[in-house]
């Protein structure tokens, strides 16, 4: 229940990883024991995919390809004295492992989201240089922008920010849009816990708020596609997008973000 709800509410976390273990590992061999000694049956089944990917900083094992090789490799060989096979298809549902390794402490994660949280779904089209929705969610949050506030964006782009402050205002999950890759683990997940997480998001949006919320973009063909994505995202009664310079910007309101 609590890898549904945050997929689906989180606005500026990067993905829901789910801690399965943490040991030293100043060596290769410490790797591959560290990481064969999780119960990974717990979570993967015998005809489930398993890649593996992270990084590491400020350790002796400093070769990701290398210690993805090994985490790999220890992976399968659990699963084998477990499962009583040797070849493994990996046909089944997708459960990426991620590891990091700190100062040589190497923990292991099961990534229940998937593609990262700041694709919502709503962005399909967008400009050069597109902010992260998970960056621009957290500065309008940073800002303190409320169902009452005045938000201004004169450079709107693609109309990120707007989109992410009506979205906040009118308080959407961010997730609605979009599916995630723990909704295939329904031997660990029961479909109704996500119908559950989504039918509370629904219950919670209030689109009847009455926001002041402004996307001005000198290029009229970005704010059509700010338009397209506003609709996407389900916030396009609530925003006023306008093709206008920046030395045109004015409002009658003397205060705002």
């Amino acid at each position: 229940a609590y890898a549904a709800r945050l997929n689906l509410n989180l606005r500026c976390g990067a993905r829901v990883l789910l801690v399965l273990g943490r040991f030293p590992a100043r060596s290769f061999e410490e790797l591959f024991q560290g990481m064969r000694s999780i119960p990974l049956e717990q979570w993967i089944g015998k005809d489930d995919a398993f890649p593996v990917k992270g990084h590491a900083l400020d350790s002796k094992l400093h070769s990701v390809p290398d210690c993805q090789s090994i985490l790999k490799k220890a992976a399968v060989e659990r699963l084998k004295s477990v499962y009583h096979t040797s070849w493994f298809t990996e046909s089944g549902a997708i459960h990426p492992l991620h590891f990091t390794i700190r100062k040589n402490i190497a923990t292991i994660y099961l990534d229940t989201s998937g593609i990262g949280l700041h694709k919502r779904g709503y962005r399909k089209n967008a400009n050069a240089a597109p902010i992260k929705e998970t960056l621009a969610a957290g500065i309008v949050d940073l800002a303190r922008v409320h169902s009452d506030s005045v938000v201004c964006d004169p450079f709107c782009g693609s109309g990120t920010f707007p989109i992410e402050a009506a979205m906040m205002a009118a308080n959407i999950a961010p997730g609605m849009n979009r599916s995630f890759t723990a909704e295939q683990w329904t031997n660990l997940i029961p479909k109704q816990l996500w119908y559950d997480a989504v039918e509370e998001a629904q219950d919670m949006v209030n689109l009847d708020v009455e926001v002041d919320i402004q996307g001005y973009d000198i290029d009229e063909d970005m704010v059509k596609i700010a338009r397209e994505n506003a609709r996407m995202a389900g916030v396009d009664k609530l925003i006023h997008f306008q093709r206008r310079g920046v030395e045109d910007l004015h409002h009658p309101k003397k205060y705002g973000f």
